[in-house]
């Protein structure tokens, strides 16, 4: 076959051309293939969104409705496209719903703010002499640690309460930001050369401090101001922008604080974070229960929840993302007389799905009127047993207090069966 030589070059430097090209093909193919399985790579991590629900929802009026009780409200329960019922004000949600289940047989005793904000969050319920840390850092630990390409840090929370790392320490602490992605003191501007001077200052002072042997605590301070500089320099905080997702994808998760929320922590678990937390307050509805929630809570949380799992699905990331739905406690079956319900943590429910666990169903169940669990009981513990088994943690991990206690993962709790297969 004669090859016509391009005019102004030899035959020779033409023939050269040609090997180097034909070198080049298999070289250009082997980076595709590398930036394939890149992608493929950064697919596979695991992580859990846990969407927090500030005050104790009436998961009655949610997940789990009571038609035709004394107990059952305004509300009326439709058909999803699983094998289960969820509110009429979640249809969007309902769509998704072969994707996720609901675990309606929580009974977890807390039904105090504070303590069931803390019981949920851990696992444990609170103790004077030690301060267990919350999931988010449980996973920051386990996780985060093995991931090395993660500059930002491996615990996200947004708009939420997400409370303390306790003996995990500082360095697994949440880093909390806003829904709308403004992280105050975060850029650095035209100051990087001065930041520069300013840490090799530092470095040789912390050096110097730390051979002293002065214990743990100035190698963790190094520690967390090494990780805050690479955070202010990281091309990894685009994550946070959500202002870069196109007015179509913003729209869809809802463009209040919940779903743009939402929409952050996609981008974050994509970015390899594997553990972010999301906060929806306003649930403490002692007062006007129903019309609060179909007129402002129930629109937002459906669109949300809706969104981000047709979203995860979509790109191939539900199998990998678990996620979680949860408040610090239930509300009363019981109407009070301002149409409202009070705290209650004896009966109710949880949503999990994703991460491969078993979607489109009801796990456990509670009786007519909804007051009491209808056979087994699930706890915190079990929830997050589940989640770690999702994520791959191993259930007989065992952390270590301060004191040098051990503590099992999810205080020793149980994954769910019928969730995980």
């Amino acid at each position: 076959m004669h090859l016509p030589t391009p005019q102004g070059m030899s035959r020779r430097h033409f023939m050269q051309h040609m090997a180097s090209a034909a070198a080049t093909v298999p070289a250009l193919q082997f980076i595709s293939d590398v930036r394939a399985h890149a992608q493929d790579i950064k697919k596979a991590q695991k992580a859990c969104i846990l969407m927090w629900m500030g005050g104790g929802p009436p998961t009655i009026d949610i997940w789990d409705l009571k038609p035709g009780s004394k107990n059952g409200g305004e509300f009326q329960p439709i058909d999803t496209k699983g094998d289960l019922q969820i509110s009429e004000h979640m249809p969007k949600t309902a769509m998704q719903m072969d994707k996720l289940s609901v675990v309606r047989s929580m009974s977890t005793r807390e039904a105090d703010h504070g303590r069931g904000r803390y019981y949920m969050h851990t696992s444990f319920v609170p103790n004077p002499t030690v301060v267990h840390p919350t999931f988010g850092s449980v996973v920051s630990s386990e996780l985060g640690a093995k991931r090395a390409a993660l500059e930002i840090p491996a615990f996200v929370s947004v708009n939420a309460p997400s409370g303390s790392p306790g003996f995990m320490g500082a360095r697994h602490a949440p880093f909390v930001v806003s829904s709308n992605g403004q992280i105050r003191n975060a850029s650095l501007g035209d100051k990087k050369d001065r930041l520069g001077q300013r840490l090799r200052m530092l470095s040789v002072i912390e050096t110097n401090f730390i051979n002293s042997k002065r214990g743990e605590m100035p190698k963790g301070h190094k520690e967390i101001y090494k990780k805050a500089v690479n955070l202010m320099t990281s091309k990894q905080m685009e994550a946070f922008k959500v202002a870069e997702e196109s007015q179509e994808t913003r729209d869809a998760y809802g463009t209040g604080g919940f779903g743009q929320g939402l929409l952050m922590a996609r981008r974050l678990v994509e970015t390899g974070v594997p553990f972010v937390e999301v906060g929806m307050g306003g649930w403490d509805l002692h007062n006007n229960v129903f019309n609060t929630l179909s007129t402002q809570r129930l629109p937002q949380l459906d669109q949300g929840i809706a969104a981000l799992t047709a979203d995860l699905s979509q790109r191939g990331m539900l199998d990998d993302v678990v996620l979680v739905w949860m408040g610090e406690f239930g509300r009363t079956p019981r109407i009070n007389q301002n149409v409202g319900r009070d705290h209650w943590a004896a009966s109710w429910s949880v949503m999990v799905g994703g991460g491969g666990l078993k979607g489109g169903q009801a796990v456990g169940k509670t009786d007519r009127d909804g007051v009491r669990v209808d056979g087994k009981a699930y706890l915190p513990g079990d929830i997050w047993a589940t989640v770690s088994h999702a994520l791959g943690i191993p259930s007989k991990t065992v952390h270590r207090s301060k004191r040098g206690r051990p503590m099992k993962l999810a205080n020793g709790g149980s994954a769910i069966k019928e969730l995980i297969g």
